[in-house]
């Protein structure tokens, strides 16, 4: 057609063009920093941290397993035309991909506040994101946050910090009761679906036990769930805990096995489509805390 395009083309190209536009200024337009958060403990924090002062959009809808995250074209505009992008390497590759490739400017893994460790427990290694759970943790990665936004809303730059230190006396305080709750129990082993409790049993010196590896969709061969049989029996297991966001099927089974219960224990990956309001990271460790000292017999 001699490098004509039709008339209907254009005109939906320039809808398209228009629209893309229109969002990126309505996010902006009252002043706000636009904030694109991966996941929902990267929202909590840019939320808490920065308050009034930015918009935060999660990647992952609640009630929805992030780690196979499929991005929208709407959701990959919004990663490009943020101010501000939190994601950490390596957990949703979708993500990552689209960081790559329209956000590298303006994203901040935070992975490199807090190297990940090692996962070899189960039958899948690798590196666990789950840093998230450790609440001292979470605190720097909060610190560093403010700084990015500072960076972008300099004017701010004193209310970022303030959002930050507030945040830190909170998750200070929600260390303090897992010390206390968790310093005198009969047991330490914790039994798990999976291998997402890492850095909270390294900070509280529990031994997690997880059935399967760090991918929750993963199934445990015949010969794990023996192993962790055997243990949990040996060990005097009362609970095995499964996740909020995938399947209790093999917990279940387990527990039946070796004559406990099953219970959720909740790796905070996103909130519950049903989260009652005002639910949120901190109400949420707070239930796990409840769990883990009933399933290990704290005093």
């Amino acid at each position: 057609m001699n490098g004509v395009r039709p008339l209907p083309l254009l005109l939906a190209a320039g809808i398209a063009l228009t629209t893309i536009s229109a969002c990126s200024s309505d996010s902006k337009a009252d002043g706000t920093v636009d904030v694109v958060a991966a996941f929902y403990p990267l929202q909590f924090v840019a939320e808490r941290v920065g308050g009034a002062a930015v918009k935060v959009t999660n990647l992952a809808r609640p009630g929805v397993e992030p780690h196979d995250l499929e991005l929208e074209p709407k959701q990959l505009a919004g990663i490009a035309d943020a101010d501000l992008a939190l994601y950490l390497k390596g957990f949703q590759p979708a993500v990552d991909e689209a960081v790559e490739a329209e956000a590298k400017k303006t994203s901040f893994d935070v992975a490199t506040v807090q190297p990940l460790d090692d996962a070899a427990d189960g039958e899948e290694n690798g590196k666990d994101p789950h840093v998230w759970l450790d609440p001292t943790r979470l605190a720097t990665i909060a610190d560093q946050v403010a700084e990015r936004l500072a960076a972008v809303d300099k004017d701010n730059a004193d209310a970022y910090k303030l959002g930050a230190v507030k945040l830190k006396i909170d998750l200070t305080a929600l260390d303090e009761e897992y010390t206390k709750g968790l310093q005198n129990c009969a047991r330490t082993d914790i039994v798990t679906s999976h291998a997402a409790f890492g850095y909270l049993a390294k900070r509280y010196n529990l031994t997690q036990v997880p059935i399967s590896g760090l991918s929750p969709e993963a199934e445990p061969s015949p010969q794990r769930v023996a192993e962790v049989a055997a243990l949990a029996k040996e060990k005097g297991v009362t609970t095995i805990f499964f996740e909020t966001l995938v399947s209790p099927k093999v917990a279940q089974t387990l527990a039946t096995e070796v004559g406990a219960r099953a219970e959720v224990l909740d790796p905070i990956e996103g909130l519950r489509a049903d989260a009652a309001p005002g639910e949120d990271y901190l109400s949420v460790m707070r239930q796990n805390l409840t769990k883990l000292r009933e399933a290990l017999g704290c005093r």
